[in-house]
């Protein structure tokens, strides 16, 4: 098996280059800069610059590169630069696939729960719509970049990823330390709904999305038991046996974070239903045990 991959240094990506190669599967990083390694191929999304001959015979293509949603706060530049980082690394795998000898059998291809927008307190699958907002545009316009492999009979799959838990990166990442300090607490009211997976399991789906033939558009990789705030906050205080106390009134995010704060207090309620009836099983079932495994995988 060959497996050429984007946004190798990641969270996720990292983790699946990890596991890939402990199984001793071949492979191929694409990375921006010049190779440090043998394994890595340089390329351009914003020039389509990409050699083909790195992209031949490969069994998938994983793609998830993309700039930081949370990273920077939301100017009018930064915004673009998330949209542009999608699209235009999305059309120049999409240009190179259609144009190999021999292509790979199936194009992971990056997405994210946001496409759904803010659920409320509904729980919504693969079988809900569009949402609104600027991420919604955002995922359906790095989905659509993906289109014209689809005219190649090449398998499209698009991994709808929840919040990752992880000690390594992501929003844990960000919160572990000050709940360790006992200076947690939830974010607004605490009602709003968040969808989270561990980072084990994110990568063990993807892993199922490349293997299984039947599953093909957007999958939602989430948890099958999606949290409030209130009850995320209180599991993790309970994990590092911390009090937390403190909240986080909306105004204050709305300073703090700009334009951001709506994802900060928006609610997705995502459902895996796609994942679940293929067959896929959770290593970790509930929040508590993938805040366990988050501290330590």
């Amino acid at each position: 098996m060959k497996l050429v991959i984007t946004g190798a240094s990641g969270l996720i990506g990292s983790a699946i280059v990890r596991e890939a190669e402990k199984n001793k599967i071949e492979v191929v990083k694409l990375v921006r800069r010049t190779p440090k390694e043998k394994n890595e191929s340089q390329w351009d999304p914003n020039k389509g610059v990409i050699d083909l001959a790195v992209l031949e015979n490969s069994t998938a293509i994983v793609h998830l590169s993309g700039a930081g949603v949370g990273d920077h706060r939301w100017t009018k530049k930064y915004k673009k630069e998330i949209l542009n980082s999608r699209v235009n690394s999305t059309e120049t795998l999409a240009n190179a696939i259609v144009n190999l000898r021999t292509p790979p059998s199936v194009f992971v291809s990056g997405s994210a729960m946001g496409y759904y927008g803010d659920t409320a307190d509904v729980a919504v699958d693969e079988n809900a719509g569009l949402g609104e907002g600027f991420l919604s545009d955002v995922v359906f316009n790095w989905e659509y970049a993906a289109q014209r492999v689809r005219k190649n009979n090449i398998r499209v799959v698009h991994p709808r990823t929840g919040l990752v838990m992880s000690k390594r990166g992501g929003l844990l990442k960000k919160v572990l330390p000050l709940f360790r300090f006992g200076l947690g607490g939830r974010l607004g009211n605490g009602k709003q709904y968040w969808s989270y997976i561990s980072l084990e399991d994110e990568v063990r789906a993807i892993f199922h999305l490349i293997d299984d033939v039947r599953l093909t558009g957007g999958v939602n990789l989430t948890n099958p038991n999606p949290v409030t705030n209130a009850e995320f906050t209180k599991a993790l205080s309970s994990v590092v046996n911390k009090p937390a106390f403190f909240n986080v009134p909306g105004f204050a995010l709305k300073i703090a974070l700009g334009e951001f704060s709506v994802e900060a207090l928006g609610s997705s309620r995502v459902l895996p239903s796609k994942l679940k009836a293929s067959g896929f099983r959770f290593n970790q079932s509930d929040i508590l045990s993938t805040l366990n495994s988050a501290i330590t995988y």
